[in-house]
């Protein structure tokens, strides 16, 4: 599974803190915080015919991530919304698009970790593409990665930070195997997510998903979860071992990039019939249900 170029997006406006721009020539300081240590925070967001479907959660979260990380300057929700439409607007889109949000500590006076040298305020980035959800709706196949998620007394995985090396990692070992994917366990041995998404699987019939120890808490996750209880689905958290994902009925895999992905293969097993299984189906069914009537209007 390796995403291609889209046309489409050879002329993108790229926002930079609310400068509009060519992406060819879009750019940030080399004093910036992403530049010199990853220090930023992030969100995926998805727009749908107008709509960018669970907005306000995503900027919650992004506002609770740049706090803990003590960023002395957050900008507003009005202010974040207001420039997700001016880049909307000079690119002319509607649907079927990405918007990689991202929030950076902002540049430092000279080149360091101490964020006391950030003395100008943050950067924020709206990057829009038009992108259709990334995975095959065929299944996905996955392989174990010796890579761990930290737990969080080491790095809070509720913090969305931008340092994904410990993921970048794992993705290699995944295209190394040839696999699309990679499962990343915790310290502890158990199941936490992959290196971009997090893991569902069923089994007789209820739902089961790892808890948020060594994982963030994520929003598609959390809207699964919403669709669960309105439709009487039995679902829980729990600790799973990769002996669990193996005999499970179905897994699937959710994240705002691919939506609901269906995984027929982990580590060269089958899981259940090799196909993506009905429950997989009918939540995919019912997600894109939500995703066509709810959220945030963004372009008129």
């Amino acid at each position: 599974m390796l995403q291609t170029f889209n046309e489409k997006n050879r002329d993108l406006i790229v926002n930079i803190n609310g400068r509009l721009v060519h992406r060819d020539e879009a750019g940030i300081s080399p004093f910036d915080s992403a530049v010199q240590g990853g220090d930023a925070v992030w969100e995926g967001l998805r727009l749908y015919n107008g709509r960018i479907f669970k907005l306000h959660e995503h900027l919650d979260r992004l506002h609770r991530s740049a706090a803990a990380l003590s960023f002395p300057e957050i900008p507003s929700r009005e202010k974040i919304i207001d420039e997700i439409k001016r880049t909307l607007a000079a690119n002319k889109m509607r649907d079927g698009v990405h918007i990689r949000l991202t929030l950076t500590r902002g540049a430092k006076i000279t080149s360091g970790m101490d964020p006391r040298l950030n003395q100008s305020g943050p950067t924020l980035i709206v990057l829009a593409e038009h992108k259709a959800p990334v995975y095959a709706k065929t299944g996905l196949t996955l392989i174990t990665s010796k890579m761990r998620r930290p737990p969080p007394e080491i790095l809070d995985p509720k913090i969305h930070h931008a340092n994904l090396l410990n993921s970048i990692l794992a993705k290699i070992e995944a295209n190394n195997a040839g696999a699309d994917d990679a499962l990343m366990l915790d310290m502890r041995g158990f199941v936490a997510e992959t290196n971009a998404t997090h893991v569902f699987i069923v089994r007789e019939g209820e739902l089961v998903t790892p808890r948020v120890i060594a994982c963030p808490e994520g929003i598609t996750r959390a809207t699964v979860m919403e669709i669960c209880a309105a439709e009487k689905i039995p679902c829980a958290e729990t600790d799973l071992t990769l002996d669990d994902v193996y005999r499970a009925d179905e897994v699937f895999c959710t994240g705002t990039m691919g939506e609901l992905a269906g995984v027929t293969k982990i580590d060269n097993k089958i899981i259940g019939d090799g196909k993506v299984g009905p429950t997989t189906q009918r939540l995919s069914e019912l997600y894109a249900q939500r995703t066509s009537k709810e959220g945030v209007q963004v372009v008129e």
